[in-house]
Formats: C-alpha cells, sequence, structure tokens
C-alpha cells in the first residue's frame, strides 16, 4: 500500500507496518511499527489477550506524520511467552516491559495509547515516571481494576490452582480447531464486543498452525486466563492517579466495558484532572472495543490531541 495514493474516507493513510522484535531475558517482544522511522514513535498497547493487531483499523486514519509502535504483550500475540514457572501479573509486568522498550531505544519521553489493559498500563507507568511521560491516551479505561478486596481474598487459591492446570499444558494437549470455528470461538467470547471482521484481524497475530494439519491453535499463552492476582485497592489506584503530571485524553465507549463499581472510573479520573498538564475526557457510542470495530469515531479525537 502506498501512503501517497491509498485514503480512508479521504485522508493519506500509513505505509504498512514494519515487523519487530525487541530483545527481553526470555526472548524478545513482538510489535508493528506504523509511519515514518525517523520520529520516535507514540507507543501502543493493546487490552487483556488481544494483541498488537487490535489497532490495525485505528492508526491507519490517524495523523500520517504520527509514528506509531503497536506491541504484543509478553505471552500475546508473537512475543514470546514467559518462561515455565513465571506467573503473568499483567498490570505490573506491562510497565516493567515497558521500562525494557524505553531503555532498549533510549527515550527519555514516551507517548502512549492504550486500550484496557494497556491503558491501565499507561497510567500506572505515567504515576511511576511522571517527569518521562508526555501523554497518555486510554481507551475506555481509567486505571486497573480495582476489585473488590474481599473476592479477592476469598480467590486466590482457585486462581492459583488454575495457574498451575493451565501451565501443565503441552502443544500436543491444548485444543485446536480449524480456522472458521476458532474466528467463532473469539467472536462468541466477547460477547458482542468485537465484530466479526474484528475476531479475524485479532487472529491473524492470534492464532498459529496446529500439528494437525488444517487446525490452528490460539497463539497467546493460555496462562494469561488467570488475571486476578495483582489487581489494586482504589487507594492506591487513587495515589497513583495523583501522581499524574502528563497530558491526558480518555475515551470512554457507551455502553463500553462493564465494570463492578463504575463510579470508581469517575473517581479516578477526578484526580487524574487535578494533576494533568491536560486534561480531555469524551464519549462515544460503542461496544469496548469500539476503536477496533468504529476507528472512525474516535480517530478525530486522538489526532486533535496529538496535534496539542
Amino acid at each position: 500500500m502506498s501512503a501517497e495514493n491509498s485514503k480512508i474516507n479521504g485522508h493519506r493513510v500509513k505505509e504498512d507496518p514494519k515487523d519487530i522484535q525487541i530483545p527481553v531475558p526470555w526472548g524478545y517482544v513482538s510489535g508493528k511499527l506504523w509511519g515514518p522511522k525517523d520520529v520516535q514513535p507514540i507507543v501502543a498497547i493493546h487490552g487483556w489477550q488481544d494483541n498488537a493487531g487490535s489497532f490495525d483499523t485505528l492508526v491507519p486514519l490517524l495523523l500520517p506524520q504520527a509514528a506509531i509502535l503497536c506491541i504484543d504483550l509478553p505471552g500475546h500475540g508473537h512475543s514470546s511467552h514467559h518462561h515455565n514457572g513465571q506467573f503473568y501479573y499483567v498490570f505490573w509486568e506491562g510497565v516493567v516491559t515497558l521500562r525494557r522498550i524505553v531503555k532498549h531505544y533510549k527515550w527519555d519521553q514516551i507517548k502512549l495509547l492504550g486500550h484496557s489493559l494497556g491503558g491501565a498500563i499507561s497510567f500506572l507507568y505515567a504515576a511511576t515516571y511522571p517527569d518521562e511521560v508526555e501523554f497518555v491516551i486510554s481507551l475506555d479505561i481509567a486505571s486497573p481494576c480495582v476489585r473488590n478486596i474481599t473476592k479477592i481474598a476469598s480467590m486466590t487459591g482457585s486462581n492459583i490452582d488454575r495457574y498451575l492446570k493451565y501451565e501443565n499444558l503441552t502443544l500436543d494437549s491444548m485444543p485446536c480447531y480449524k480456522r472458521e470455528e476458532m474466528i467463532d470461538i473469539v467472536f462468541d467470547a466477547y460477547e458482542n464486543s468485537v465484530t466479526r471482521e474484528s475476531a479475524e484481524i485479532l487472529m491473524k497475530r492470534g492464532m498459529q498452525p496446529a500439528m494437525e494439519r488444517g487446525k490452528y491453535y490460539f497463539s497467546r499463552d493460555a496462562r494469561l486466563k488467570v488475571a486476578l492476582l495483582g489487581m489494586i485497592s482504589m487507594d492506591l489506584a487513587l495515589a497513583y492517579a495523583a501522581n499524574i503530571k502528563c497530558a491526558y485524553l480518555n475515551i470512554r465507549a457507551i455502553p463500553g466495558m462493564t465494570f463492578e463499581e463504575p463510579e470508581n472510573y469517575t473517581k479516578i479520573l477526578d484526580v487524574i484532572k487535578l494533576g494533568a498538564k491536560k486534561f480531555e475526557y469524551h464519549e462515544v457510542e460503542g461496544t469496548h472495543h469500539v476503536h477496533l470495530n468504529n476507528p472512525e469515531r474516535i480517530s478525530g479525537i486522538i489526532s486533535n490531541f496529538i496535534k496539542g
């Protein structure tokens, strides 16, 4: 695709992305680099059990001069899985992974775009390194999910046992499916959050051939299904929110994602608003994956925010 000749809705779009690999101690973090190669990219981080393809429909609609590095988090998409015995604390290790990327490229500042889990990781990173983040764009999430602490305490044991069960799965024991069956499974699992077309986009990086001819298995690490451990309390979320200094954009999908205590979303934003260099909040009609299903509803908001 030529960026000079290709347009979407009258806007010039980006050239096809370049595949990248960033070395980490357990292997590599994979990604897709969109846009010019001579400017520092915005780092885009996908949601839980999604992958870098989550931004495939949105990025081409953003400013052509903006570079976007969409990564696969560890265990997702084409990125390396953790070694056996290593647990996924998805929020916290996301911050560590992001820090590794910053150190790898020797960046002094970073710009972040995150959906769901990716937005939560961006929140934590901006609060942890408040002087090193230029802006955060967060899609349909305000902070890591704040769960009822009593529920977390009561479910800890069962989650550990689930993790150990998934840890013992081998490739020959992993369930595999025909391609159309896999798309059906993904479409149903997202409970109308993604269209069938969006499910197919996610599965470009979300499945790989099985040993049985004509069948596939999910490329993401099955251990990622256990994500309860490592959640934070509301008090801790508010303390992190108070540390954020950068420009901040939050786009909330309506109805979007369902939260146990939806009022916490507003409470977190109210604290961020007090310290942020610039603050914007927008609501758009759509599902939790509105950025993938209907990117035109948010692309203008994001581009205007990036332009400042």
